[in-house]
């Protein structure tokens, strides 16, 4: 009996999948691209995964001209498409910075950045009926002029129906639109919401400054809803860690902004739910010194998972630290067992955001020693 049992042991140890971490797509620049970031994926009624992304052209920088394009996958992450393009540049400077997001009606939106020069900048919503073969056109979500960030795979929807947007507002200091120096780095958190799936939006009675002497104030900031319903809402910062933000209303009002336990460089983090668990999971640049990590660098790049709502982050796991690697502007998206992420992946070479990567996580490898 002992024989039989060690031989069905064996036979299962065998049978069973192995975690795995796998690069399944990069997207490097070219002459004709020389830059893709910021996406986001959905997945279709059929099973196709669709990722839209930030094509670049004429230039890599945040002020070049960029539509926005989509590739699928057929196999859940495996292997993509070629890109096709979704919306074509209808700004003065770009489109670029998407969220996907499958509504409780069924509906996907689209919801990117309409960037006009560097003091006007702001969110629109698409919307398919059909699966992503064609969209309505492009509706301003934020009525106040001025330029506002929202980061790709960031706006979300709550179990209540509750659409939940969050942005980053940079004051005008000038007005002349074609230089940087009219644009201040020290932005104001604000964030947007809608109950009736983006017709109409109501801007949060809270917004929050960065509350001590700081260069970036709160920037690109994210929402979550916890298990219990309350909100969590994080941004980047210059002060060495990520700073958070509570709502009990469902986003009508925020706590005032505090540090978190997040210690990283001044990089965007990313955070969602894990599938049928309260445990929040979070991909960014861990400089707690668990790993090796480069000072004020987008590096190493870290999936670390709470259980307290995202107060501590006891496991994490490394996922890239190449000495050279800057890593940043992550999408997170769950199918089946295993979880994709879309992320910059630069480097001294190609540039810290030119470099579009896919990667396949079975949820198994988080757990692994």
């Amino acid at each position: 009996m002992k024989s039989l049992i060690s031989t069905l042991l064996l036979a299962f140890t065998l049978a069973a999948p192995a975690a795995e971490s796998v690069i399944t797509l990069n997207v490097d620049p070219t002459k004709e691209y020389p830059r893709n970031s910021e996406g986001s994926f959905v997945t279709l009624k059929s099973g196709r995964v669709l990722f839209c992304y930030s094509q670049f052209y004429g230039g890599a920088g945040d002020e070049s001209p960029a539509r926005i394009v989509r590739i699928h996958s057929d196999d859940q992450g495996r292997t993509w498409s070629p890109p096709v393009t979704v919306v074509e540049n209808t700004a003065g400077n770009n489109v670029m910075s998407v969220s996907l997001l499958r509504l409780a009606s069924g509906k996907i939106a689209m919801f990117y950045c309409i960037k006009n020069s560097w003091i006007d900048c702001r969110p629109h919503m698409r919307v398919s009926t059909d699966e992503g073969e064609t969209w309505t056109e492009p509706k301003l979500a934020q009525q106040a002029p001025g330029y506002f960030v929202l980061n790709n795979d960031r706006v979300i929807q709550t179990s209540a129906g509750r659409i939940l947007m969050p942005l980053a507002f940079h004051r005008s200091k000038g007005t002349d639109p074609h230089t940087s120096k009219s644009w201040d780095s020290r932005a104001i958190d604000t964030w947007l919401y809608s109950d009736d799936e983006g017709t109409t939006w109501v801007e949060s009675s809270s917004w929050w400054a960065m509350p001590v002497r700081s260069g970036s104030g709160l920037q690109e900031p994210g929402v979550v809803e916890r298990a219990d319903g309350s909100i969590f809402s994080w941004c980047r910062t210059d002060q060495g860690t990520q700073w958070g933000f509570e709502s009990t209303d469902a986003g009508k009002t925020f706590t005032a902004p505090q540090p978190t336990e997040m210690k990283s460089p001044n990089g965007p983090a990313s955070i969602k739910r894990l599938p049928g668990s309260s445990d929040l999971l979070a991909i960014y640049n861990d400089h707690s010194g668990r790993f090796p990590f480069p000072q004020k660098k987008r590096n190493p790049f870290v999936a670390a998972i709470s259980k307290d709502g995202g107060k501590t982050w006891p496991q994490r796991k490394l996922i890239e630290s190449d000495p050279d690697g800057l890593y940043h502007y992550t999408a997170i998206h769950f199918v089946g067992d295993a979880m994709l992420i879309g992320y910059c992946a630069g480097d001294s070479k190609v540039g810290a955001l030119n470099r579009l990567r896919i990667r396949r996580i079975t949820l198994d490898w988080l757990n692994e020693p």
